[in-house]
């Protein structure tokens, strides 16, 4: 996995909002392995590269809004040749309750506009995505105010403890073993 986006909204206004889970998932793995990410206009973001045996990844959190996360996502993988299938986007799902993640490439963007926007940049659709569920309000006229607002407490507790169980799958992730990666995400308890 040569690049591993995050989707989020920049700003303190937004930190703690649902539509930022993919942040929240790569600011925890920049942590983990001991990643800065800093300012790189070029790239529309947040950036910090990872060696690995497996070779280097960059981690990135586009600064450009989610409806134009596509823009940082396409210059960094354009700038360092990085193909669609080498690219893991970490977004919320409405489609998944939170304490849900699940792994997939390609399909369909469920109506996420960063999702849209990054597979528009891209000119594909097939690339891999993290979807981290945050729940659904049951509207959809109530999904733009929903997903700009913090998750109760309870919700915030599952949808951390579903990066947590995603974030142990990175070494699996990391070296493309998807299939693996999948049957432990997918499958109930912690990942193995």
């Amino acid at each position: 996995m040569k690049l591993v986006a995050g989707l989020g909204n920049p700003g303190r206004k937004y930190q703690a909002t649902r539509h930022n889970a993919g942040f929240w998932w790569l600011e925890r793995l920049a942590e983990a392995t001991h990643v800065d990410l800093r300012a790189e206009a070029r790239f529309f973001g947040r950036v910090g590269r990872m060696s690995a045996p497996h070779g280097s990844s960059w981690l990135l959190a586009p600064e450009t809004f989610m409806n134009h996360s596509g823009r940082a996502v396409a210059a960094l993988a354009s700038f360092y040749r990085i193909a669609p299938e080498e690219i893991l986007v970490v977004h919320d799902e409405l489609d998944l309750p939170p304490g849900t993640a699940r792994l997939k490439k390609g399909g369909g963007t469920g109506g996420h506009n960063g999702v849209t926007d990054v597979a528009a940049q891209l000119g594909t659709k097939d690339f891999w995505r993290l979807r981290i569920g945050i729940g659904h309000p049951g509207l959809r006229d109530e999904v733009i105010d929903y997903v700009l607002c913090p998750p109760r407490p309870e919700e915030r507790e599952d949808i951390e403890e579903s990066i947590a169980r995603s974030l142990e799958l990175w070494p699996q992730l990391a070296e493309l073993k998807m299939e693996a990666a999948m049957l432990k995400l997918h499958t109930k308890g912690p990942a193995a």
